[in-house]
């Protein structure tokens, strides 16, 4: 062991880190008690064993770092390929019991490879919370508070390029404006509570009669927005319909109190001439103002001026 002093061993062998030495064939010649408990404290300190062995050891004690396989030849096999492979190599990994090291190997210019582990599992947790943390605030920036589905600033992104994936794959696509009819009626008759959660039973309404895939937002106050890709007009149609008629069947109930709901419902293909969100809106709002001036509780299908 390249310790030059009795302090210098003692300090190792005190260590909460782990430290170990391997001979350049590979074989243990040194490791303090922090190491070796990181292989599952093998038999006589795991001397003259080598780093396959001590994994081995390891894995069929099922103690020590966490080898997630059911093939530890071929775990060895990859892990053996990153081993020495530089003169200094550091990566992370976990133990059983869920904590987290930081490993380091650095190779001396006689080949022997010397090992540390530090255990970082405070900071893996803090990293976790971080993660966390810029998750949720990703989520409230992207999603609607009141009805948890996609915000406008999130529906009008997912919607731009899932129409330039429908551009380049030649998928024909359509766009639903809807809208709860009367909602300022609602909102003075029942008060906004009750508004809120009229918002909220539609908005789940129309999930419910979507795909996994199909995007769905709300584009503010009462008003929604669906995009469909590789859904022709027939089938856009079709869905609008289901939409109208389960809302129209499916009246909001809280406590004693029914309240009846109806939406209207503007349609759009899109096409060559609607190259961005823009635009399908634009057409899909025009056909929904005519659904609401023909009576309400409808769709209307977009005619181009032109045709």
């Amino acid at each position: 062991m390249p310790a030059n002093t009795p302090l210098l061993f003692n300090f190792i062998c005190q260590s909460p880190d782990g430290y170990a030495w391997f001979d350049p064939k590979d074989k243990l010649i040194f490791a303090n008690d922090t190491f070796l408990a990181l292989f599952a404290d093998p038999p006589e300190k795991g001397a003259d064993m080598s780093f396959e062995a001590l994994v081995n050891w390891c894995f069929e004690n099922k103690r020590g770092i966490n080898i997630e396989t059911d093939d530890i030849e071929d775990w060895l096999s990859y892990v053996m390929g990153l081993r020495r492979s530089k003169q200094f190599r550091l990566f992370e990994t976990d133990t059983r019991d869920g904590r987290w090291f930081l490993f380091s190997e650095q190779i001396d210019q006689h080949n022997f490879l010397m090992v540390q582990a530090k255990e970082i599992t405070e900071q893996k947790q803090l990293e976790n919370q971080l993660r966390e943390a810029q998750e949720e605030l990703r989520h409230l920036a992207l999603t609607d508070s009141l009805t948890q589905i996609a915000n406008r600033r999130c529906f009008v992104d997912s919607v731009e390029m899932e129409m330039a994936r429908c551009e380049r794959e030649h998928f024909a696509a359509a766009m639903l404006a809807i809208d709860i009819d009367h909602f300022k009626q609602v909102n003075d008759t029942y008060g906004h509570l009750i508004g809120d959660e009229a918002l909220k039973h539609v908005s789940q309404i129309i999930k419910n009669q979507l795909r996994d895939y199909d995007i769905i937002g709300r584009l503010g106050g009462e008003e929604f927005g669906v995009f469909i890709s590789n859904t022709d007009r027939e089938d856009a149609l079709a869905l609008a319909e289901r939409i109208r008629t389960a809302v129209a069947t499916q009246p909001l109930k809280l406590n004693d109190l029914t309240v009846s709901l109806t939406v209207s419902i503007g349609l759009t293909e899109s096409q060559q001439r609607s190259c961005c969100f823009a635009n399908i809106y634009h057409e899909a709002d025009v056909s929904l103002y005519q659904a609401k001036h023909n009576g309400r509780n409808q769709t209307q299908v977009y005619r181009p001026a032109f045709g």
